[in-house]
């Protein structure tokens, strides 16, 4: 995940990672449900529901919210519809499905199993499944869990959208990924795999003999009197279940189908922001997990990650918590240990509100002062004041926000995407209108120029330092490339040339590093077996069609293989070097 990206995309991957930056426009329509509980400052109650119903009013969430400080509830509320068709609203006994919130649930099913003695999160995996790849071989139960065993996640494959709406079983699952190779050594780098989780499950069938939805039902959703939890199904009938909306054109549409026997322990649970009180109070209430294992469980490994869980900061408070997406459904879980705070967004419509409504809840109930979008207020700036602000500066390597000055106006471009104009709200602070984030420029007056800007988003501060001249030209040239190809629809001099180098050097598994920039090339490096892999299936390259410029600047490709089709998005710099490409399926 790229740190820091205000994006407007309407793509949500399934059993979506914690954290993710992308934004989503969403248009819908709602109706309200206001069942309140427990006792707190009224203030506040109204204040978080006005935070709430800010993403309500701008379309971009309907679903139930949860406020609790240890076992008293703060704020409980329903917002928009369980079912639009049928206009039922939703209410804080509506079923969500959790995508990988699931996460949590197996991690804690695998520590269950390990205090009863049935294995160790330091077995090999092959100590379970002796026919595992040789490949396999040095990963253990507890890289699984920690997204580091190097096993590429299957629902990243170009023909996952495919496969996803047919009914599986998880040695069929396990099949789709278990001879790619390894992304990396296991335990060296931490890549976010759902193939892993879908390995834990599976794990657990074949040790305890039961399947999956049994051990979590009898071991933790009857124990902890959790009712209206389960593991989801396209065909039962499920009492109170929210259906799963995204955002069309006129509207909000139903979601794409996905068959639940597909996410398995990686994010086919569902429940409710009351069940998932219930969880929080008993996972950390020591009803679950002894405390060993609770610590295990909640200790973080690599990029802040420990066992199905994200471990983390916010605002100077240390928080345990996970997001899930799956086709329709955004969720986030946030608990904070030291005040035993719980924040529970659950979403039946795809976008990242969840995580941003979560992030002001708890910040509001730590008595931190939340401001809203629309209460920004734009001021006016002497021009002189402006034109120190712009220049490009460096937010990750690879990863550059170019500012630039038309007439009053300043606008950002953050990497390969559109330009987005930011208004002033003090001399040295500045918003995004399209998206909930902030632009600093700290004040610093023996420079003439900014020598910095930090970059405000979803609970995060993102220090970016100025670019030389030269480099900063070279961000210039290229988005003015970029926005006459957009406005002229022409393919970059060159462009298709690199592609068909580009790929037939992943098949040989020789990419040209040379001729990428270094953020393409690290992410190849890391990413080039999956890479070679799909490509070797796909056979030999038969066409490459061009289909046009898309608004961020990239040539937009059509290839066709022996074996398939993919899109291409493909970014040049001036010099010629790839900056950038993406692929997915034909759309």
């Amino acid at each position: 995940m790229a740190a820091g990206i205000y994006v407007a995309d309407n793509t949500i991957p399934l059993f979506l990672p914690p954290k993710n930056a992308i934004y989503a426009f969403m248009i819908s329509r709602f109706a309200l449900l206001i069942p309140l509980a427990g006792f707190c400052p009224a203030q506040d109650v109204a204040r978080m529901d006005q935070i709430v119903q800010s993403y309500v009013t701008n379309h971009q969430f309907m679903g139930t919210v949860l406020v609790a400080r240890a076992s008293q509830v703060l704020f409980s509320k329903g917002y928009g519809d369980a079912n639009l068709e049928l206009n039922v609203p939703n209410s804080p006994n509506t079923k969500f499905r959790l995508g990988s919130v699931t996460k949590q649930f197996t991690a804690a099913s695998i520590l269950l199993l390990e205090e009863r003695g049935k294995l160790s999160v330091s077995d090999p995996v092959k100590k379970y499944l002796p026919d595992a790849p040789a490949t396999w071989d040095k990963i253990t139960i507890f890289h699984l869990l920690t997204h580091t065993s190097g096993i590429p996640n299957f629902t990243g494959f170009p023909d996952y959208a495919k496969l996803e709406r047919y009914a599986t079983t998880p040695a069929e699952l396990v099949a789709r990924f278990r001879d790619k190779p390894l992304e990396f050594e296991p335990g060296e780098k931490w890549n976010y795999s759902n193939s892993g989780y879908v390995l834990l499950s599976y794990l657990i069938e074949k040790i305890t003999g039961d399947s999956y939805e049994k051990f979590v039902r009898e071991n933790i959703f009857t124990p902890l009197g959790m009712k209206d939890s389960g593991y989801d199904s396209n065909s039962a009938v499920i009492l109170h279940r929210a259906s799963g909306y995204v955002s069309g054109k006129n509207g909000f549409e139903n979601a794409g189908f996905v068959h639940m026997s597909v996410p398995q322990g990686a994010g086919a649970l569902y429940s409710t922001t009351e069940d998932l009180l219930k969880w929080e109070q008993g996972l950390f209430g020591g009803k679950v997990l002894h405390a060993a294992s609770l610590e295990k469980m909640t200790t973080p490994f690599k990029n802040n990650y420990a066992f199905g869980l994200q471990a983390d900061t916010a605002g100077g408070h240390k928080v345990i918590e996970h997001g899930g997406g799956i086709e329709g459904f955004n969720t986030e879980l946030a608990y904070y240990p030291e005040d035993k705070l719980t924040v529970v967004v659950l979403g039946n419509v795809n976008g990242v509100a969840p995580e941003e409504i979560a992030k002001k809840l708890a910040a509001l109930a730590h008595g931190e002062t939340v401001k809203l979008p629309s209460e920004r207020k734009e001021i006016t700036l002497d021009p002189k004041v402006l034109s120190r602000y712009v220049g490009a500066y460096q937010l990750n390597p690879g990863i550059n926000m170019l500012i630039t000055l038309e007439g009053n106006q300043l606008v950002s471009k953050l990497g390969n995407q559109a330009p987005v104009p930011i208004f002033p709200e003090s001399e040295t602070l500045f918003f995004v209108k399209v998206v909930d984030a902030q632009l600093e420029f700290p004040k610093d007056d023996t420079q003439e120029k900014a020598s910095q800007l930090i970059l405000h988003q979803n609970g995060r501060d993102i220090t970016a330092k100025r670019l030389d001249d030269v480099e900063a030209k070279r961000v210039a040239d290229s988005a003015a490339a970029a926005a006459r190809r957009f406005k002229d629809q022409t393919a970059a001099p060159g462009s298709e040339a690199a592609l068909r180098k580009l790929i037939e050097d992943v098949r040989l598994g020789k990419p040209d590093y040379d001729t990428m920039s270094s953020g393409l090339a690290n992410a190849t490096r890391q990413q080039l077996p999956q890479l070679q892999s799909t490509v070797a299936q796909l056979g030999a390259i038969q066409t490459v069609t061009f289909k046009g410029v898309g608004p961020a600047g990239p040539d937009i490709y059509l290839v066709k293989f022996e074996n398939g089709s993919l899109e291409y998005r493909i970014w040049l710099a001036p010099d010629g070097k790839v900056e950038s490409a993406n692929v997915r399926p034909p759309q």
